[in-house]
Order: structure tokens, then C-alpha cells, then sequence
């Protein structure tokens, strides 16, 4: 293990130098190949690591590089941590990695930037790597501000056009409002614990009591970090316009890396929340509420990315929701079956998008499902996965959250169940809209329709594989399963025993499977048997509608509230502060350097006589202030 692990990050590091140094020489065949192969060869080293795993009773291991910062009591080893949480990430970021490498080998196989475009692929997958193996948090921010600078540049891959350049700049400003949380949660840990080392950090904390004071801030300063990389309440503006970015950034972003880092960072520091119930409960309400809104803002949607993009964070507040009620490993499990069925759903999502020549707009679309055959059946599994019908895999994650967050209470519970109805729905009409009904668009569009090719049906295929059958991890006792995932990481994440009764969990599954069975049909009804398309964006609607297709003009409040009040104050100082005050102290300065200048060098004349004369009373002046004061 310590001889390969250094080779994780360090294959696509290569990779990102290989390709950006050569993206102009390099054919596009050999920087695809080089591009996916080094991904795909630190899978393979991941495997090998996580079987070594198995049957390691320590299942714990450092591995220590070099000595990074040493200053006074500060000593920060850059150091790899591999164990059961970290093992099972490398992998769903690699072996997912991989697949959507391998996908945009032919999905942007016409662009002009291909090299480029892979470069940035392969120094974000190093930066989540380094993000995930780091064993204490200084490593971890290193990883947690590289994947923040990989997105600005892969969503703004086509910075020739201003409103992707936009999205690019909102995502990174707004990751940094969260990342300033961070930082100062990991100085507030350095000064109470007196290290940023997990195996240091930890013990102390296991031995403490709940409720201190300094934890409390730590977690909600650490929490605020996760908001703003996991698009959490009021940081989650940012993701949906990531859709700017070509899909296959859309994927890895919002499928099994950069969003999920937040996730992994507090069920990381799980000891840490568990000593600070005031935070659980924050996390809690703020993930439910955010699940509740992104969902009904994703009802109206009409973007076949934009719907994706609200399910996401949706999706990612189900899994705070979860951190919030205790369930770390319910969250977590959900965190990999989100990665398989939202990757699906996103690269199924750019294979309509490339059939239908760039169009992403399901007013225009309908009728697809017999010219993406492929396309439709593996879409459909993920959005039965998605919806929580058994036995798909996401199921089994949602229900367990579900079934905790019921235990801790019974609000979020039925919010969760509500935005479960809602998740359903609109995923069905998403379906119903792309590939039912008539084709919306004109003949010759249609004629020109066809299956994408095999580069990017393949990864389609293997990830439907995934989203079908991925459940069986975690499955609970109940179903027959062995809950093998908790059982891996109760050395690593705190477990909380689910005090409810058989008849009990049964009955929650049944309500929650209900609910998406009940939207599914209605869904079908008003999108099918209906053919119901869409209104016109300038089309009147109802007040409720109205809010959902604006997303709650939130945009708006922001640029009100914050983006208005701040440029205003800036052009204040610029033109008061700076440009009459400072500017005029400096300007002042020169001008009457430079006046005063033109006086004085009358005085050098060339006249002799002159010169006489100021010798003389320069005389004269010394011998009266000798007389009179010495």
C-alpha cells in the first residue's frame, strides 16, 4: 500500500501535464488515451488497495511523503490516509472518472479545445484525490480549493461567451464565501487541539463531552465549508448555473466529486458533530429545506440540465439531512448511489443533447425513445433509481435516510416524503417530455436523430449496471441484506443503532415507495395519456408556478440584498476614497513638489553677482543666529 498510493494522484497529475503541455501536438485519439488511461490506472491501484483492505485487521494506515510546514508547534506532514472511508471514495471518484472520460472522448471529440479540455479533467480528479487521501485539513483544503479552481475552469471551458464566463466567476466566488468558513473552523481547531491532524484531533475528541462551546463554532465554521462546495442553503445558486460547463463537467461535478466533497468532509469529522447537537439540528433543517425548495423549483423547469441540476441539490440535501439526524453512513451510501444514477442521468442527458445537435430545451423534443434506444432504457433506470422504487439502488440510501430522520423527527421526516413525491414526479415528467409522445421538432430535425456512439453508450450501460444493483451494499437486514457498508465503516464513522421496530421500517418503506408510485402516475397521466407540453417562458402561470420557474427569485434577491449593496459601496470608495481623498493626497503631494521646484530653480540664475550676494546674507544669517541663540 505505501509503495502505491502515492501513484493515485500522481497518475493524473501526469496526465494534466502530458496533455496541457501537448494539447496542440498531441492528436486527439492519443491525449483520449492518455487522459482516460491514467485514470483508469489509478482505478486499478484503487482496487488492489481496497481488496488489500479486506482483510487487514487494521484497515487504518498513514502513509507519510515528506515534511510539508514546520513552524514553532505547527508541524503539517503531507501525508496519505487510507481506510474504509477513503478507499471506497477513490474509487467512486476514479472508476466514475474513468467513465465519463471515457465518454467525453467522443462527446467533445469536434471541439477545438480537446486537449485542453482533458488537461483540466485530469488536474480535477487529482485535486478531489488529494482532497479524499489527506490526512489532516490543511491537505484536505489544498484538494478542497483545487477542485474549486478546476470548476471556474471547466465551467467556464467556453469563456467566448459572457454568460458561461458569468456562471464560471458566480461558482467561484460563492465557493470561496463558503471555503472562508472553512479555513477559519481549521485555525479554530489548530488552536483547541493544537493540531490539524485526524489521529491527533480525534482521540482528543472522543473523550469529550457534548455541548462545548468552541465545537459548536468549529462544526458550524466547518459546516458553512460544506454549504458552499455541496450547494446548501444560501450557497446552491452557484450549481445550477454550472450547467454552462459541456455535460460530461456537469456529471463529474454534480455526480461523485466536487458537490459530494462537503459530505465527505463532515462524515470525515463525524466525532466532531456528534459533540455538537445545536449543529446536527442546523444541518438538518437547512439540508431539508434545501431538498424541499430545489425540488419544487426543479418542477417547472424546462432545461433537460437545468432539472438534472435542481435534482442534484436536492438530492444533496437529503444527504445533509441525514448528517443532520445521525446517519452518517445512510448519508454516505447515498452519496455512492447518487454518484451512479446522477452520472447516468447526466451522461444520458448529453447523449439527447447531442443527438438533437445542441438543443436542450424538452419543449422541443418528445418522441426520442425509439431513435435512443440505448439512451432511453439506461435513463430510465437511473430515474427509477432516482425515484426511490425498489430495487433500484437509490431505494435503499433514501429509505434509510428517511427511516432516521422519522427516529430524530417527524417534520423533516415528512418533508423528506413530500420532496420524495416531488423527486419523483418530476424526473417522470422529465422522461415523459424527452422521450413520449411526438417528436416537437421539424422533420428534418428529426431525420438527423440518432443513437450516440459506442464511446458514449458503453459508460451509459455500466452505470445503469450500477444504478440498479448498487443498493445491494447496504441493504438492511430486513430485506435480506447484510448492511455491509455500515459494518466497513463503524472503524471510521460514527454509527447510531435505528431504534425502530420491523413492522415500523416496513410501513415508512411503503409510504415513501407510495408517494413515488402515486407521482409516477401522475406523471404519466398529465405527460402522456394528456401530451401536456410546457408553456411558453413569456406564457402567463400561477403564482406558485411563476415562483418555481424563477427559482424563487432567489438570483434576484441576492443581487438585491448583497451584489447591489456591495457594488455601490465599492464605487463609493472608488469615487470618493480613492480617487478625491487618497488620489488627491498623492496628486497633491506631486503638485506641490512641482511647484514648489519651479520656484527654487529661479533662484539658479548663472548670475555672479547674485550668487555673491546670497553668500553674503547666508553670512550674515549664521553670524545673527550665533549672536542670538548660542
Amino acid at each position: 500500500m505505501e509503495q502505491l498510493i502515492w501513484l493515485v494522484p500522481l497518475l493524473p497529475f501526469l496526465g494534466f501535464v502530458i496533455n496541457g503541455l501537448g494539447r496542440k501536438s498531441l492528436s486527439k485519439g492519443l491525449v483520449g488515451v492518455i487522459g482516460s488511461g491514467v485514470i483508469l490506472a489509478s482505478f486499478i491501484i484503487n482496487l488492489v488497495i481496497f481488496f488489500s483492505l479486506q482483510g487487514d485487521a487494521q484497515k487504518s494506515h498513514e502513509v507519510f511523503l515528506f515534511d510539508w510546514i514546520s513552524a514553532g508547534t505547527l508541524h503539517i506532514p503531507l501525508s496519505f490516509l487510507v481506510d474504509p472511508l477513503s478507499s471506497i471514495m477513490l474509487l467512486i471518484i476514479t472508476g466514475i472518472g474513468f467513465l465519463i472520460h471515457l465518454y467525453s472522448t467522443s462527446y467533445m471529440h469536434d471541439d477545438e479545445g480537446f486537449g485542453k479540455f482533458f488537461s483540466y479533467l485530469n488536474l480535477f480528479v487529482f485535486f478531489m484525490l488529494l482532497l479524499v487521501l489527506g490526512s489532516n485539513y490543511i491537505v484536505m483544503f489544498i484538494g478542497w480549493e483545487g477542485v474549486g479552481l478546476c470548476s471556474y475552469l471547466l465551467i467556464g471551458f467556453w469563456y467566448t461567451n459572457s454568460a458561461y464566463a458569468s456562471a464560471a466567476k458566480k461558482a467561484f466566488v460563492m465557493n470561496r464565501i463558503g471555503d472562508l468558513g472553512f479555513l477559519l473552523g481549521v485555525f479554530l481547531l489548530f488552536n483547541f487541539f493544537g493540531s490539524v491532524e485526524f489521529s491527533k484531533i480525534f482521540p482528543q475528541a472522543a473523550n469529550m463531552l457534548p455541548g462545548n462551546k468552541t465545537i459548536v463554532l468549529i462544526t458550524i465554521l466547518l459546516f458553512i465549508g460544506a454549504c458552499g462546495k455541496s450547494a446548501q442553503l444560501p450557497l446552491f445558486t452557484w450549481l445550477p448555473d454550472a450547467m454552462a460547463g459541456p455535460t460530461p463537467v456537469s456529471a463529474l461535478i454534480h455526480a461523485a466529486t466536487m458537490v459530494t466533497a462537503g459530505i465527505y468532509m463532515i462524515a470525515r469529522s463525524s466525532v466532531l458533530f456528534d459533540l455538537a447537537p445545536f449543529t446536527q439540528n442546523i444541518i438538518a433543517i437547512v439540508g431539508a429545506a434545501t431538498a424541499l425548495i430545489a425540488a419544487i423549483i426543479a418542477l417547472t423547469q424546462t432545461d433537460i440540465k437545468k432539472v438534472l441540476a435542481y435534482s442534484t441539490v436536492s438530492q444533496l440535501g437529503y444527504m445533509f439531512l441525514g448528517l443532520g439526524v445521525g446517519a452518517y453512513t445512510g448519508s454516505f451510501f447515498h452519496v455512492i448511489t447518487h454518484a451512479f444514477f446522477k452520472a447516468l442521468l447526466f451522461l444520458g442527458a448529453g447523449s439527447v443533447i447531442h443527438a438533437m445537435h445542441h438543443e436542450q430545451d424538452m419543449r422541443h423534443m418528445g418522441g426520442l425513445r425509439k431513435k435512443l434506444p440505448v439512451t432511453f432504457f439506461t435513463m430510465m433506470i437511473g430515474t427509477l433509481a432516482i425515484a426511490g422504487l425498489p430495487p433500484f439502488s437509490g431505494f435503499f440510501s433514501k429509505d434509510e435516510i428517511l427511516a432516521n430522520a422519522f427516529e430524530h423527527n417527524k417534520v423533516l421526516w415528512a418533508i423528506g416524503v413530500f420532496t420524495a413525491f416531488l423527486t419523483a414526479f418530476y424526473m417522470f415528467r422529465m422522461m415523459f417530455l424527452t422521450f413520449s409522445g411526438k417528436y416537437r421538432g421539424t422533420h428534418h430535425e428529426e431525420s438527423h436523430v440518432h443513437e450516440s456512439p459506442k464511446a458514449m453508450t458503453i459508460p451509459l450501460i455500466i452505470l445503469a449496471v450500477l444504478a440498479a444493483i448498487g443498493g445491494a451494499i447496504n441493504a438492511p437486514e430486513i430485506l435480506g441484506g447484510n448492511d455491509w457498508l455500515a459494518h466497513w465503516l463503524t472503524p471510521v464513522v460514527a454509527q447510531h443503532e435505528l431504534g425502530l421496530d420491523h413492522s415500523t421500517e416496513f410501513m415508512l418503506m411503503g409510504i415513501s415507495v407510495g408517494a413515488a408510485v402515486i407521482a409516477l402516475i401522475y406523471a404519466y397521466t398529465k405527460y402522456v395519456k394528456g401530451a401536456h407540453v410546457p408553456v411558453a417562458d413569456e406564457a402567463p402561470r400561477s403564482a406558485l408556478a411563476k415562483l418555481s420557474y424563477n427559482k424563487f427569485y432567489l438570483d434576484e434577491i441576492y443581487d438585491f440584498l448583497i451584489t447591489k449593496p456591495l457594488d455601490g459601496l465599492s464605487k463609493f470608495f472608488y469615487r470618493i476614497i480613492d480617487t478625491k481623498f487618497i488620489d488627491g493626497i498623492v496628486n497633491g503631494l506631486g503638485w506641490s513638489t512641482n511647484e514648489a521646484s519651479k520656484g527654487i530653480r529661479l533662484l539658479q540664475s548663472g548670475n555672479v553677482g547674485f550668487y555673491i550676494f546670497m553668500m553674503v546674507f547666508g553670512i550674515v544669517a549664521l553670524l545673527l543666529y550665533t549672536f542670538l541663540y548660542i
